[in-house]
Parts: structure tokens; sequence; C-alpha cells
């Protein structure tokens, strides 16, 4: 049984338990047998491309993740795919020749993190013990001032009453039986009283009774930088940047289709820095409209822009030439490709004739399921309650941030 030491409130495991921990994160990956086969090696690109700006920024954890993840998908599950073996053996290749490159370097990751653990466990088990023993001198201190207090007054404290109370406060082992949901502490108090010069780990485990919080959205607050925390090990969204100027030039390209009451769609592509995901693209492609539709073609168009750029998909925006800000029942079952590859993926809706702009993502613990798993074409309809879109609350509008558009029509 894995090794635990409380210490305030929380806990941290033994090396090998933490590496296991990350390694069920990578893991947590399905193949929807109704999702194109191509755009899971499209979304294996882009894993990678995540997975090395983590690697290059120092925060190994999210690299072992998403390369744990690439391997899992690629090695065991996109097999499970029905359209599998009709996916050409060039689209395979490359993806072989990634599963030989990052191997080796997932082992190195993982050795690197079991060192740093296990340097954190010992000071974490040292400053325990160096705690209990400042703990024990402040008891003996308060029994030896209570019995100097007694003896002032004229009193005496019996003999057996004194070895009585100095027996309880003996030193005892630290606590090893408890395992379940920890907390990695992010700094470990030294002996001194200072910072200990350790890396921090910054795995956050949430309690498992409790249930997840809901991220905290304020537009008005420049989100802190998030580099220290491993988010994707504690389930977290990730914040999405989406420059100031986005919605309005977009409106701005679209206006001779809003115009014509014909809806107008881009991909959102950006980048990884510091954990957090940064429009700066916006790729128009070449498509058909209608008043309440639009349908991208020549996709190989925009991943040719995403690979000459080094871009990753974080969603997608589109017009409602003469309705409100919402996701139809067409635009649910479009987001949930993008949420489905990219959790934090979301969708922006412009609607000009009611100067609005909505800021959309399926609900994590329901509509992301039903949709998923819904069968229908075209526009039918779905339950209200429970809903199964919400406003995206992990989304921060940069008023300092420009955005580029590519725009592929012309």
């Amino acid at each position: 049984m894995s090794k635990v030491a409380n210490y305030m409130g929380m806990s941290i495991v033994e090396p090998q338990a933490r590496i296991k921990h990350l390694a069920n994160y990578g893991n947590m990956i399905e193949v929807d047998p109704n999702m194109p086969v191509q755009r899971y090696f499209r979304s294996g690109t882009e894993i990678l491309r995540m997975a090395n700006v983590y690697l290059t920024e120092g925060n190994h954890e999210n690299a072992y993740i998403l390369y744990i993840k690439f391997m899992t998908l690629f090695i065991e599950k996109i097999r499970t795919h029905p359209d599998y073996n009709s996916v050409p053996a060039a689209v395979k290749q490359p993806i072989r020749v990634k599963l030989k490159e990052i191997i080796p370097v997932t082992e190195k990751l993982k050795d690197k993190l079991l060192v740093r653990y296990q340097k954190e466990y010992e000071q974490f088990l040292a400053n325990k013990e160096a705690e209990k023993a400042r703990e024990l001198e402040r008891e003996k201190q308060r029994l030896q001032q209570e019995q100097k207090d007694k003896s002032n007054r004229g009193g005496s404290m019996p003999m057996g009453l004194q070895v009585q109370i100095n027996s309880k406060v003996q030193p005892s082992a630290p606590d090893l039986s408890l395992l379940d949901q920890v907390v990695y502490p992010n700094d470990f108090p030294s002996g001194t009283g200072g910072r200990s010069n350790l890396p921090s780990s910054g795995l956050l485990l949430p309690d498992s009774d409790k249930k997840p919080v809901k991220p905290i959205f304020d537009r008005s607050q420049k989100p802190s930088n998030e580099s220290s925390e491993s988010l994707l090990a504690s389930g977290s969204l990730r914040t999405v940047v989406i420059p100031h100027n986005t919605m309005s030039l977009f409106l701005s390209l679209a206006s001779k289709n809003t115009a014509n009451n014909v809806e107008t769609c881009g991909i959102l592509a950006g980048r990884l820095a510091h954990n957090r995901l940064l429009i700066t693209h916006v790729i128009i492609p070449k498509q058909q409209g209608t008043a309440d539709s639009c349908n991208t073609m020549k996709e190989e168009e925009i991943f040719d822009v995403q690979d000459q750029q080094n871009l990753i998909t974080l969603g997608w925006i589109h017009t409602h030439p003469s309705q409100t800000a919402f996701l139809s029942s067409v635009d649910l079952h479009t987001h949930c490709s993008y949420q489905m590859m990219m959790p934090e993926a979301i969708a922006i809706v412009c609607a000009p004739k009611y100067q609005a702009s909505g800021f959309f993502c399926l609900t994590p613990n329901y509509g992301l399921d039903y949709i998923a798993q819904c069968r229908q074409a075209g526009f039918h309809p779905h339950p209200n309650d429970p809903p199964l879109f919400m406003d995206a609350t992990h989304i921060h509008v940069d008023e300092h941030l420009s955005v580029e558009f590519v725009d592929l029509r012309r």
C-alpha cells in the first residue's frame, strides 16, 4: 500500500503513486466511432504541439500527461475506430515516427519526475518530524510553566499525573494509512521557517466527496500566470485568451453575408503559452452558408495554414445574422467535435442585429455526452433541462492583444 504523510490538512503520496496518477489522466481518452477518424489524427498533431510547449517551458507534469495521451490514442485506442483500416498509410506513417521519438522522451520525463517527487517526499517527511519535535517541545514548556505556576501558588503536580501527561505527548510515527484523493502542497516549509528550495509539484487533486469547483470568470481581471500549476492533472480548464478585436473584425469580414442574411464561420486557432491558450488567428475557410447554417469546405487548406503557423484549434466563431447569440441544435453538434478534441474549445456567436456576442461551450457533465450520443442530423429538438450548453467561464478578453485573420475565401 502506498504511503501517505499528513501535513496541515494535506497529504502527499510516494513518488510511484504520483506518477501513476499522472498516467491515469493521460489514459483518459476515448475514441468515438461516429467522429471522423481523420480528426483524431489531426488532434494527435496538436497534442504533440502542446506537449512540446510544456516540455520547453519546464512544465514536466503536463508534458508527461500529453505524451501518455498521445501514446494511448495511437498505440491502443485508435485501432477501435471502425474506419481505422481505411486511413492511408501516408497519414499513419508520420504518427509511427512520432511514437518512436516520444517513447524514450516520456521515459526520461518519468525518471526526472520520480527523482523530484522522491526529494519532495523525503523533505516532506523530514519537515513533518521537525514540526512534531517543535510541537513536543512547546507542549513540554507549557506543562513546565503550569507546574511552575502551581508551585508559586503553593501547590504541586502529583508525580503520577506528570508522568501520565508526558507519556501522552511522546512522538509517534506518521499516519501512513490513507491514500485516496490527495493534495500535493506547492511549497514545503523548511526547518528554519522559510521556503524549501525544492521545486513545486503543482499537482492539485480535489477531495472525492466534493464536486468540482466551477471556474471563476471575471472579465475585469487578467488571469494570473498559472504555469506553476498542473491544470491538466487537476481537471481544471485552462484559460482561453481572446483578443479584443476578434469579434469586430470578424463581423467586418462577414458584413456582406450578414447583409444577405447568410451565416459566416471561421476557425479559432492559436498557441499554448504558460498554461493559457491564446487565440492568435481566425481562419475563414471556403464555405457555404444559409440563413441558419454554415458548412466549411476544403478543410485541408485550414490544416496547411495551421501547420505553417504551428497553430492548434481552439474552437470556432460564426454569425447569427438575424437571431440572438445562442447555440442551435446544429451548432451543438458542430461544437461537440471541437470540445471532444479540446475540452477548452469555445464557440463564439456574433449577433450583429442585437449587437451582442456570446461565448459558449457544452456543459461538461451532461451536454457533451448527450450531444456525442445523439444521432439525429439537421435541425431537431433537444431537451432544455438540464442545459446542454452554457456561457464559457474559462475565457478572458484581452484589451491589449490583436488577432490575425486568414481569409481563404479569396
